[in-house]
C-alpha cells in the first residue's frame, strides 16, 4: 500500500509539473492587450446614395444600346445610405490613424470610436488601393498611441495578437501564430505589391485595418485580408507587412499619394523543367516573357528569356517577389540586377522608373470641395503615358489623376487611376477632346460615361448639378 501511494504521489506531482510547464509555454497576453487597446478604434463609415434627377434627353434616346438603357432610367426610389464598419490605430497622439483602403473606399463619412467611447469625425488624407492602406485625421490631441514594429523580424511559429472590431464586437482580442510570409495574393486589379504575413489568427469582418501585434505590443502588422468561404475566420488571414506599411503611411502623409517602382516587364514562375532547360539547378527567380518598349527594364539591357535572381541585392525565389521587391524601390534610384542568360549569370544595372498611374495614392478625399478644380466634373486628368496604354490594352482615354469629393466625378464613382474614354455619346481621344466635351456637357442630366478600372472597361452615369 505504501509503495502503491508513493506511486501514486508521483505520477500525480508529474502530471501537475506538466500541466505547470504547459501553462509556461503560453504566452501571457493580459498587459499587452490593456496597453495597447486604447489606441486601436472602431471605424465607422456611411456611403450616401444619390438619387438621379432626371432621366436622358428625348433626343439621346435613340442611340443608347438597349443593354444600357436601363442604367440611365430615373430613379424611382431612395435608396438608404450605406453603412459599414472596420478597425484601425492610432499613429500619433495628434490624430493620425491608420486603417485599409477597403474601409473607407467610397465613404461620405468616416468616424472615429475609441475604447473610452470618444468619437471623432475623421478626414480621409490619402489612400493607396494597391497595398489596401489609407490614412486618416481626426482633430484631437494627447492621443494614445502604439508603436511600430519590425516585420522583417519576425518568423514563422511566431506568436502574434490582434485587436478589432470584428462583426462589430468593439475591441475584440485574438491569438494566433504566423504561419508563412511573403505570401503573393493579387488584387482585383492583378496587381501584387504587398508580401503579406499570413496568420491563424481569427480575423473577421470588422477586423479590416486592424493592427497585428508581436509579444513586444508592437505593430508588425496590418489586418486585411481572410480566406474563407463561411464569410468567417478558417484559420487563414492575412497581413500588410508593418515595414511597407510605414513606407507607405509616410508618403500618403506627406503627397496624399505612393510612388513605386516600376520595371516594365511581364513575368512567371520557373518550374522544373524550365529551370533545366535554362541551366539552373533548381526552380529559382522570375522569367522575363514580356518586355515593354522604353521601359527602364528595356533600356538596362534586360531580354526576354532572361530570370531575375537578385534585384537590388533581394533573392528573388519565385516571380511573386520581383514585384514586392521593386514595387519598393523609389522611382529614380538605380539598384544592381543579377540574372540568367542562356546559362550564364549577368549582372546589370537599372534605374528604376515610377510605376505609370500609381498617383491612385488618391488625394480625392483630401482635395479641397472646390469646382476650381477639377473643373466642371471635379476631375483633374492627364494624357496616358504609352507604358501604361500597353499594359492596360486601352489606345485612347484620359487618365484621372485626382478626384475632387462632391463633385460630378466623385458622385460618378470615379476613381484616380481611372481611364475616362466616353463622355456623353462622344469619345475622349485626348485631354484636349475631354475639355471640349465637358464645356459642352449639359447641366442637370443624366450623361453615360464609359472608363477602364484596371483594364475593365465600365459604363456609369453622370450628371453636373452645378457650374
Amino acid at each position: 500500500m505504501v509503495v502503491r501511494s508513493t506511486q501514486f504521489f508521483l505520477a500525480l506531482c508529474l502530471l501537475v509539473s506538466m500541466a505547470a510547464s504547459a501553462r509556461g509555454g503560453l504566452p501571457e497576453l493580459t498587459d499587452l492587450i490593456e496597453q495597447n487597446s486604447p489606441a486601436v478604434v472602431k471605424i465607422n463609415t456611411v456611403e450616401r446614395s444619390r438619387a438621379a434627377s432626371s432621366g436622358v434627353p428625348p433626343q439621346y434616346q435613340q442611340e443608347i444600346p438597349d443593354i444600357f438603357r436601363h442604367l440611365l432610367e430615373p430613379r424611382q426610389r431612395q435608396q438608404r445610405p450605406v453603412a459599414s464598419m472596420g478597425s484601425g490605430f492610432i499613429i500619433s497622439t495628434d490624430g493620425y490613424v491608420v486603417t485599409n483602403n477597403h474601409v473607407v473606399d467610397g465613404a461620405d463619412e468616416v468616424r472615429v470610436t475609441l475604447t473610452d467611447r470618444r468619437e471623432y469625425e475623421a478626414k480621409v488624407i490619402g489612400t493607396d488601393p494597391r497595398s489596401d492602406l489609407a490614412l486618416l485625421k481626426v482633430d484631437a490631441d494627447d492621443l494614445p498611441t502604439v508603436r511600430w514594429g519590425d516585420s522583417e523580424r519576425i518568423k514563422v511559429g511566431e506568436w502574434v495578437v490582434a485587436i478589432g472590431s470584428p462583426f462589430g464586437l468593439d475591441y475584440s482580442a485574438s491569438a494566433g501564430i504566423v504561419s508563412a510570409m511573403g505570401r503573393s495574393i493579387p488584387n482585383e486589379s492583378r496587381e501584387n505589391y504587398v508580401p503579406f504575413i499570413q496568420t491563424d489568427v481569427a480575423i473577421n469582418p470588422g477586423n479590416s485595418g486592424g493592427p497585428l501585434f508581436n509579444l513586444d505590443g508592437e505593430v508588425v502588422g496590418i489586418n486585411s485580408q481572410i480566406y474563407t468561404r463561411s464569410g468567417g475566420s478558417i484559420g487563414l488571414s492575412f497581413a500588410i507587412p508593418a515595414s511597407l506599411a510605414q513606407d507607405v503611411v509616410a508618403q500618403l502623409k506627406e503627397k496624399g499619394r505612393v510612388d513605386r517602382g516600376w520595371l516594365g516587364v511581364g513575368i512567371q514562375d520557373v518550374d522544373r523543367k524550365l529551370a533545366t532547360a535554362m541551366g539552373l539547378g533548381k526552380p529559382a527567380g522570375a522569367l522575363v516573357g514580356q518586355l515593354e518598349g522604353g521601359s527602364p527594364a528595356s533600356q538596362a539591357g534586360i531580354q526576354v528569356g532572361d530570370i531575375i535572381m537578385r534585384f537590388d541585392g533581394q533573392k528573388i525565389t519565385t516571380s511573386g517577389d520581383l514585384p514586392h521587391v521593386v514595387g519598393q524601390t523609389r522611382p529614380g534610384t538605380e539598384v544592381p540586377v543579377q540574372l540568367m542568360r542562356e546559362g550564364k549569370e549577368r549582372k546589370l544595372k537599372v534605374r528604376v522608373g515610377a510605376l505609370p498611374g500609381d498617383d491612385v495614392g488618391q488625394q480625392q478625399a483630401s482635395a479641397p470641395a472646390s469646382t476650381d478644380v477639377g473643373g466642371r466634373l471635379g476631375l483633374v486628368v492627364d494624357d496616358i503615358p504609352d507604358g501604361l496604354k500597353q499594359r492596360l490594352g486601352v489606345d485612347s482615354g484620359v487618365l484621372v489623376k485626382q478626384v475632387v469629393p462632391g463633385q460630378a466625378g466623385a458622385n460618378a464613382g470615379l476613381r484616380s487611376g481611372d481611364i475616362i474614354a466616353q463622355l456623353g455619346f462622344d469619345g475622349v481621344e485626348s485631354v484636349s477632346d475631354y475639355e471640349k466635351i465637358v464645356k459642352k456637357l449639359p447641366k442637370g442630366e443624366l450623361l453615360p460615361i464609359r472608363f477602364f478600372r484596371g483594364g475593365q472597361p465600365t459604363f456609369r452615369t453622370i450628371q453636373i448639378d452645378e457650374d
